[in-house]
């Protein structure tokens, strides 16, 4: 057979041409795990260690332990003080423990957190006095804790706003300077607000050291996730910001502490933003004036009552050797004493200023303000005055 000149060209290796190299994967590093991180079962035995999520040091361990238990004694003595009058209103987060505790211990003192109204157990946890906590849903004053002081912000009741503030002081803590990082617990309605993508995307163009922790409850109230969105998880939404973005089970204390240390670590580091999702279930109503008969059977509440994550820690630690008998029911012991003194202080009327209504409106007080305040005042001297004379 003869072979042509042009076959001969198109068979030389000189003239082929090179192979285009694969373009790279834009969301290399940003994706969430498929399945939630999970380090422990159910029932507490442990998973294969992980190289990618090491498991905290047992001292954590025994502290989140520690602090869960006295955490839930408060929400139950919480949740009974609305029952008696105390309080106006109280959302629980009782089965959310993991994630209350696991985002206080994964941060400094010096890291801001920006809570929901949902985060009491969280802001106890943090060691804010429990009847500031309470404050505000007593209805005496807006935030009962000084932020400045204790780092954290005052509880934020409408949906998603403190997605913007924690991602706003990041960046001024970190334009000057500082390597404060700042977590924004977020609850799964949230996400279909649009503050918590405005606060999500500015964070992610200015790098800004915030890590935004959903707790992926099942209900926004009474509106399951199914009806809210239609992504395979919530850290997916991470992705279209360039995020990075994982997913934990949110009733296996060991793995969210593991999840947000490693996320805390990246704001700190300088590298920007980092997304949470915790799949968690709140045990409760979602507040005491909520009939989550409506919505959800109670096959599906005792479903979830398997996965505590109060059991499932002590049951590890118990095999472990890191907890017996004796220390369960000291840490017991501290819980019902911290419940009684907030009980027996949550009893006690407070007294009430009705001047400190113009207090923290303006840095500087209007005009109005001023006038309004010396209107009060008077009117306050004058029923003094009808009750001298009668």
């Amino acid at each position: 057979m003869t072979t042509t000149p042009q076959a001969v060209r198109r068979a030389s290796p000189r003239t082929r041409r090179p192979a285009t190299p694969a373009a790279p994967d834009p969301s290399a590093g940003l994706l969430p795990e498929r399945e939630p991180v999970r380090l422990l079962n159910p029932d507490g035995t442990p998973l294969p260690a992980r190289d990618d999520y090491p498991e905290p040091p047992v001292e954590a361990l025994r502290e989140m332990y520690r602090r869960m238990v006295v955490g839930r004694r408060f929400d139950v003595q919480a949740t009974a003080l609305t029952k008696q009058g105390r309080l106006a209103v109280y959302p629980s987060s009782r089965g959310q423990e993991a994630c209350q505790v696991g985002g206080v211990l994964a941060l400094r003192d010096t890291d801001w957190v920006f809570p929901t109204y949902r985060e009491s157990m969280a802001l106890t946890a943090r060691g804010i006095d429990p009847v500031e906590v309470l404050t505000l849903l007593r209805g005496d004053w807006h935030c009962g804790y000084d932020p400045a002081a204790v780092h954290t912000a005052p509880q934020c009741t409408p949906l998603a706003t403190q997605c913007v503030h924690a991602a706003g002081l990041a960046y001024g803590e970190s334009y000057q300077g500082r390597d404060t990082v700042a977590l924004a617990f977020i609850g799964d309605g949230a996400t279909s607000e649009g503050d918590f993508h405005e606060g999500v995307n500015f964070a992610a163009v200015f790098k800004a050291p915030v890590v935004y922790f959903v707790q992926n409850n099942k209900y926004a109230i009474s509106v399951p996730l199914s009806r809210q969105t239609a992504a395979p998880s919530l850290a997916y939404k991470g992705v279209g910001y360039g995020v990075p973005s994982e997913q934990v089970d949110g009733n296996d204390p060991v793995a969210v502490l593991a999840v947000l240390q490693r996320a805390v670590a990246h704001a700190r580091a300088g590298k920007g933003p980092y997304l949470v999702e915790a799949h968690t279930y709140r045990m409760e109503p979602h507040t005491n004036a909520d009939d989550q008969t409506r919505y959800r059977d109670a096959e599906e509440v005792e479903a979830w009552r398997d996965r505590d994550p109060i059991a499932r820690l002590e049951a590890y630690l118990r095999d472990r050797g890191e907890l017996d008998d004796a220390a369960v029911a000291a840490i017991a012991e501290e819980a019902e004493a911290y419940a009684a003194a907030l009980r027996d202080r949550m009893n006690a009327q407070p007294e009430v200023d009705p001047l400190s209504l113009f207090d923290h409106v303006y840095a500087q007080p209007t005009p109005q303000l001023v006038e309004q305040r010396e209107q009060v005042r008077a009117e306050l001297a004058a029923a003094r005055d009808e009750e001298g004379d009668a």
